[in-house]
């Protein structure tokens, strides 16, 4: 017998680091894979399809929406982002746990649907800290930078309903922080009293 795979939700304004932190853990926890999202945005530098996103033309997107191919999808910043349906379910079902790295829309939307997800929110320690990590990443306009930072007080406020909350301000604590949140939700009794009553027959 084996338990049913744990989503682990986590979302971030741009540049608060969830993504990094998120390629951190996966290389710790063996049972742990991160949902590659599909996107209609350009790849940036370094990028690769299939493993970064699964980077989708906006046809191709709508055809996904309109055939119930997602279980969540947003518009982001002008370009949209979704979790294909049959990736979490594959997952959840052969006892996998999956990390998805999404916005707070998204996140609404999978709370909705399903239970006993883990919600995650990444805070900067400031949004000074975070406009100097946007500029620093020399990945969008000057006008993009000043979007993200207008959004990030709107996502900081949705965090009030996440399960947990972590202050990415030194790395390796953030780091420490989360493999202690991943740890404390796999022994969670109502996930493995199943095992515990098979083990010994109670």
């Amino acid at each position: 017998m084996h338990r049913e795979g744990i989503l682990y939700i986590i979302s971030a304004p741009s540049g608060a680091g969830k993504t990094t932190l998120c390629k951190e853990v996966i290389d710790i926890f063996p049972n742990l894979r991160h949902s590659v999202s599909y996107t209609t945005r350009l790849p940036r530098p370094g990028e690769v399809h299939g493993q970064d996103y699964f980077f989708a033309a906006p046809a191709e997107f709508e055809r996904m929406i309109a055939a119930g191919e997602f279980a969540e999808w947003a518009e982001v910043h002008g370009n949209c982002y979704g979790t294909a349906l049959k990736t979490l379910e594959e997952y959840r079902k052969c006892g996998v746990d999956v990390i998805l790295d999404i916005d707070c829309q998204g996140a609404q939307q999978l709370k909705e649907r399903y239970h006993g997800g883990v919600y995650i929110f990444i805070l900067p320690p400031s949004f000074q800290e975070l406009r100097r990590r946007l500029d620093c990443r020399s990945a969008d306009s000057v006008e993009v930078i000043e979007r993200r930072i207008q959004g990030a007080a709107w996502e900081i406020k949705e965090s009030r309903w996440y399960d947990y909350i972590i202050i990415n301000d030194v790395f390796s604590k953030a780091v420490e922080e989360l493999k202690s949140v991943l740890i404390a939700e796999s022994c969670r009794t109502g996930r493995v009293l199943e095992l515990v009553a098979e083990k010994f027959d109670i």
